[in-house]
């Protein structure tokens, strides 16, 4: 049967009704601001999670609380340290987000860079056998780790898949990775002790796990997280976020006071508008070589007395780093 279309008169009734409804959510916490209890102290608190207007911010004590943010103060994200202050038991207002010691962010529809978490100090990379690996795609997140300034550490996932030989070729062909300072870990889930020093590593910090779909990621965030069911009804308890929980980012407590942000947002990440000076300093490298090369826009392709190309020579810059730099400098 076909569609009734809807005259411009209906559209334009329809449109106002959802900007009211809009103006309505958005003016919610100044509502709210209204009940503050005057003798109420400003509090500092963590966002752990945020589902529109609903966020659960955790306070100094590891107690969370069901806050609205206050309009005009920008977007909290997972991992925002906030102020905030209590309005009922279990209840308060976001009235200000502290500055951002680090954002991971990708860019939304329209090419605007859009977070996805704050004060990450790790960037945890994982790869497997199964799915065929992308060094393309690896490359991506160390330049945004690189970018935003945190440690990133690779972490081969699935190496039971392999034996012998097959596991020393796979991990031979990443092994340029550790020569150029970034961690490397080989794990299995069905061998917990090569768990160990991953667990260790993530020790007081806020990590972040993200990789290529496929690669293990949620039954990894489940083997670091044992309690990971009990944290997500405590945060559906205290918000009312329910269901919520599991399909936004979402900040969890780690054995050792670390933290691990499971965020969907990393599972189509890819880097934003980046310029080619930007673009190189991602590649660490090639920082040896800048200013080195004969023309100061080289690109590192064809020209002539390029310094990066002749470190690929000598055997200094593995060839896949440069293919991958000049794939993202064209995309």
């Amino acid at each position: 049967m076909t569609k009734r279309r809807l005259s411009e008169r209906q559209i334009e009734r329809i449109r106002t009704i959802q900007e009211r409804r809009r103006q309505r959510l958005e003016s919610r916490p100044d509502i709210v601001l209204t009940e503050l209890d005057a003798e109420a102290e400003p509090e500092e608190g963590r966002v752990v999670v945020r589902h529109g207007a609903n966020l659960a911010v955790e306070d100094n004590g590891g107690h969370l609380f069901h806050c609205l943010s206050r309009q005009n103060i920008g977007h909290p994200v997972c991992g925002d340290r906030v102020v905030w202050q209590r309005i009922a038991d279990e209840q308060g207002v976001v009235t200000a987000i502290l500055p951002r010691t680090t954002v991971l962010s990708r860019p939304d529809f329209n090419g605007y860079a859009k977070p996805l978490a704050a004060n990450l100090t790790r960037l945890v990379v994982l790869i497997a056998p199964e799915p065929e690996p992308s060094g393309y795609l690896v490359d991506q997140y160390l330049v945004a780790a690189e970018t935003i300034g945190v440690e990133a550490v690779l972490v081969g996932n699935k190496m039971d898949l392999l034996d012998g030989a097959a596991r020393t070729a796979f991990q031979n062909r990443f092994a340029h990775y550790p020569t150029i300072g970034y961690r490397t870990l080989w794990i299995s889930l069905r061998e917990p002790d090569t768990l160990a020093t991953l667990i260790a590593g993530l020790a007081g910090e806020v990590s972040v796990l993200v990789g290529q779909s496929g690669v293990g990621k949620s039954s990894l965030v489940k083997a670091l997280l044992p309690d990971r069911d009990i944290q997500i009804g405590l945060l559906s308890k205290a918000t009312g976020l329910g269901r919520h929980t599991t399909s936004a980012a979402t900040c969890y407590r780690l054995t050792g006071e670390g933290l691990l942000i499971d965020s969907p947002g990393v599972r189509s990440f890819r880097l934003g508008t980046i310029d080619r000076a930007g673009l190189q300093q991602g590649f660490r490298e090639f920082r040896p070589y800048t200013g080195q090369c004969r023309f100061a826009d080289c690109r590192h392709d064809q020209e002539p007395d390029c310094a990066i190309r002749q470190a690929v020579a000598e055997g200094l810059i593995a060839p896949e780093r440069l293919a991958n730099f000049q794939h993202l400098l064209g995309a």
